[in-house]
């Protein structure tokens, strides 16, 4: 796994074998973070990853200058890997949030100008999470929630729905909160 752009361009991180978590791929990461940039600019942005994973959002968000990275994850093996590698990079701009993301949404009230989230794509309230996390007022104006999902997926009927793109079999809906532009 390593890090595309930013101030890390180009760190490496080895990821255990024994991991579940599939990181998304560097050809779609790439690419959906030039599409972002025509959306926001991370330079002091506050963002959320949500299904943290390996970090690999993460860590390419801090890279890109956002001033705050909330990461939450419920496995610890990957929460630890996450920890060690924002050692290893030396930056305090990451909380690490071990926990079940469903729970942290409804309890979390800070709002953010990016939020990510990469769930499994076998997860079975996949469906709820676009609602779940617009209704709970996590995006700040202008705020921009990208979704991560299988080719079955369809949130293109979302009322906060603006865009999607796929890459290979990784497929990204674009939320923005309604009302805006």
């Amino acid at each position: 796994m390593r890090i595309i752009t930013g101030i890390y361009k180009g760190r490496h991180f080895e990821i255990p074998r024994s991991f579940k978590a599939r990181p998304t791929t560097d050809f779609a990461k790439e690419n959906i973070f030039n599409v972002m940039q025509g959306y926001l600019d991370f330079e002091d942005a506050c963002a959320l990853d949500l299904f943290a994973g390996t970090g690999s959002i993460s860590l390419e968000l801090v890279s890109r200058g956002c001033r705050q990275v909330v990461s939450v994850e419920a496995d610890r093996d990957h929460a630890n890997f996450i920890r060690q590698c924002f050692l290893k990079l030396g930056t305090d701009k990451n909380i690490l949030v071990r926990g079940d993301v469903f729970r942290f949404v409804k309890k979390c009230h800070q709002q953010f100008d990016f939020i990510f989230a990469d769930p499994p794509y076998s997860l079975p309230d996949l469906e709820t999470i676009p609602d779940l996390v617009l209704q709970q007022d996590l995006l700040a104006e202008g705020g921009i929630f990208v979704f991560e999902h299988g080719k079955h997926n369809d949130f293109s009927a979302h009322p906060c729905f603006i865009d999607h793109r796929a890459y290979g079999s990784v497929n990204f809906s674009i939320f923005r909160r309604k009302g805006e532009k």
